[in-house]
């Protein structure tokens, strides 16, 4: 008991501390919420929603006595009420001041249909070019412009051919020339586009929207790697107050008392551990109230966060070991766990936790096997799946335990 109440005491000491409240506790969440401030405009929606874009509209086709005024046609497919959420049509007469307009930014796009639009149909041979003009400051809304004008002459090009096997039964005597152009009207009618019965552009929900948004895939594991990384710090910075109270004279006086020496050191073992505890379940809380954060199951959870705490809380023990006082601790400290969090976490960092940049290299470091419990957890992972990297964690934290408590009583033998 006495070795628990001295825990205690440290413990409430460690959080009086405004310094020690905010390492631990104020820079993960910050930084987290810097992120999440960043990140935060991208949600998860049912439809996507596009800004109409400006067209200035160009129709210089001349007309053909056969095959009619299909350069019209097109107009009115491009101003069929189907496409008025997409493009704002506005007819303009010259094609130099479309092109004005778009690089006065005016209009988004400008679209040119040429003089002998409608003859190219009745020439096999013939080709003619749309021409389409976008500002080239504008991304989405002049592709998708283009997209629809694509979609929307490829369905003309049932019209050329149509007329070219109309000519050919003309030539044969077989059908009478001034029938082309009912015969092309007549197929133009039985394909005239209807938004209603084929839109240009078709937006669905899908059946099951992801539980997860796209948001909390990316803060999610930058939260988690903050709350590794800071939890070896602050693992490492408890078990330094043995070294501060050493050489203040601290422990040398509570070892002259009548409670036993490893009563002490075992007190200043669990208030270690139990500071490392408190600071991690504090952050996944308070990550789950403030950005929403899913740690996955409840068991898988609180069995990483214990196996987390335990391997940081010791790794501090064994480090504060080998050191004769503070200020090679101090000097030491946070170059060396720095690297190891940076090389254990390097995916979280990198921004893909996903994928394994370094191969094993994260898996020589505890926190890399931190990183990996903690991550499964949070993508769902029951405790069986985990179990391994618990086990590994275990491992690690009775090891580094056996060399610190055997380093400190020679010590202090």
């Amino acid at each position: 008991m006495k070795s628990l109440t001295i825990a205690l005491n440290d413990l409430r000491r460690s959080f009086r501390s405004t310094f020690a409240l905010l390492f631990m506790f104020g820079i993960p969440l910050l930084v987290t919420g810097m992120f999440f401030v960043m990140f935060g405009n991208i949600k998860n929606s049912d439809s996507l929603t596009l800004n109409t874009t400006k067209v200035a509209l160009v129709n210089l086709d001349a007309g053909n006595d056969q095959t009619g005024q299909i350069g019209q046609t097109l107009v009115d497919a491009l101003q069929s009420e189907g496409l008025t959420d997409l493009m704002e049509i506005t007819l303009v007469n010259d094609a130099a001041a479309a092109r004005e307009m778009v690089d006065n930014q005016q209009f988004g796009v400008a679209i040119i249909i040429p003089e002998n639009f409608s003859d190219s149909f009745s020439n096999t041979q013939s080709k003619v070019v749309v021409e389409f003009i976008q500002d080239p400051t504008l991304t989405l809304g002049p592709q998708v412009v283009r997209s629809v004008l694509n979609q929307v002459l490829d369905g003309y090009a049932g019209i050329k051919i149509t007329v070219a096997e109309s000519l050919k039964l003309a030539e044969n005597g077989t059908l009478p020339y001034e029938e082309i152009t009912r015969i092309v009207n007549e197929y133009m009618d039985a394909t005239a586009y209807s938004s209603e019965s084929a839109p240009l552009i078709d937006q669905r929900t899908p059946a099951e929207l992801p539980e997860k948004s796209p948001m909390l895939a990316m803060v999610g594991p930058i939260m988690a790697g903050m709350m590794i990384f800071y939890a070896f710090f602050t693992g490492a910075n408890s078990a330094n107050s043995i070294l501060h109270e050493d050489e203040e004279g601290t422990l040398q006086r509570m070892f002259t008392t009548p409670t036993a020496q490893a009563e002490i050191m075992r007190g200043k073992f669990y208030s270690v551990g139990l500071t490392v505890i408190v600071q991690i379940f504090v952050l996944m809380l308070a990550a789950r109230i403030i950005f929403g954060i899913q740690w996955g199951l409840i068991t898988s959870a609180a069995l990483s966060a214990l196996a987390i705490a335990s391997a940081a809380a010791t790794f501090g023990i064994m480090l504060v070991s080998f050191f004769k006082n503070t200020k090679q601790s101090s000097v030491i400290f946070s170059g060396f766990l720095t690297v190891t969090g940076m090389l254990g976490m390097v995916n979280i960092f990198t921004g893909n936790p996903q994928a394994k940049p370094l191969g094993i290299v994260p898996l020589f470091t505890p926190q890399g096997w931190a990183t990996r419990a903690i991550l499964a957890s949070m993508d769902g992972a029951k405790v069986e799946i985990i179990l391994p990297v618990l086990l590994a964690l275990l491992a690690m934290s009775i090891l580094f335990f056996v060399i610190g408590v055997w380093r400190l009583q020679r010590r202090f033998a």
